[in-house]
């Protein structure tokens, strides 16, 4: 796909990966409307990428899990620019603590997964009439591998690479193409925003000694590749796929070494 003269949404867009994306996309060309729940930081981002591309993206105040929301970001963004060709399900959160309680499932299940399913109730039956759409889904290398220190996240992130997986396998021969995004760190407030909470603090070790830590920006190259090649799955730590050949070839042996991995962080948080 050329992204030149196309249209995007973008939740989460505020900061992090959903800012480095949403500035990328208007520099190739693109025109965005930058979603974020809180409206002022989608203003920002909105007006500090104008200033380098003038009029390219509007910024808009919205909850990505509210389907009356996804509606009115899709009717805002035909609007000024017109119809949506990308919809880019971005924010997530973490809820690390172990188990977790209902509260917390239902929040990590209604951000990181059903965001994404009402978001393509929305947009595909459109893109189907019009034979052409494009969906990214921001998963994490948690969902191909585990997070350890929260169940919430780890499995929520499983479930949106099924489901990103689904939409690809049930639609990508109507036209709707599909990438799932899976990174491992990534200097955002997801990973360093809540270090004081014991839970938070191991998944956060976990994460940043599994591998480097990466700029937003350097995410945001490795999706706009990705949708010019029409490639699903998108890696931009390139060590998550050898981490998934292994533990798809001895299940039982990746598990044992995941378990080690957790103890030796464990034991480490306990010198602290």
């Amino acid at each position: 796909m050329n992204i030149a003269g196309k249209v995007a949404v973008v939740t989460g867009g505020g900061a992090g990966i959903g800012a480095a994306t949403a500035a990328a996309l208007a520099a190739a060309g693109a025109r965005v409307v930058v979603s974020d729940l809180h409206e002022a930081t989608a203003l920002a981002t909105s007006e500090r990428i104008n200033l380098e591309h003038p009029g390219a993206t509007v910024g808009a105040g919205a909850d990505a899990t509210d389907r009356a929301a996804i509606e009115g970001l899709v009717a805002l963004a035909e609007s000024r620019f017109g119809p949506v060709d990308l919809y880019f399900a971005n924010a997530g959160i973490l809820e690390a603590s172990g188990l977790g309680d209902d509260a917390e499932w239902d929040r990590a299940l209604e951000v990181n997964l059903r965001a994404h399913v009402r978001a393509a109730q929305v947009l595909v039956p459109g893109w189907l009439e019009r034979g052409a759409g494009y969906f990214v889904s921001t998963a994490s290398a948690a969902g191909l591998l585990t997070q350890i220190g929260s169940a919430t996240y780890s499995v929520s992130k499983h479930a949106a690479v099924g489901f990103a997986e689904w939409l690809s396998v049930t639609y990508g021969d109507r036209g709707i193409r599909v990438s799932c995004v899976c990174p491992m760190g990534v200097n955002t407030t997801l990973l360093h925003g809540r270090e004081a909470e014991p839970q938070v603090a191991t998944a956060t070790r976990a994460v940043t000694t599994a591998g480097a830590v990466l700029e937003p920006e350097q995410v945001a190259t490795a999706v706009l590749a990705a949708i010019a090649a029409e490639q699903f799955l998108v890696l931009p730590h390139p060590d998550v796929l050898e981490m998934y050949r292994r533990k798809g070839s001895d299940y039982d042996r990746w598990l044992r070494g995941m378990r080690r991995f957790q103890s030796s962080l464990l034991a480490t948080e306990g010198q602290r």
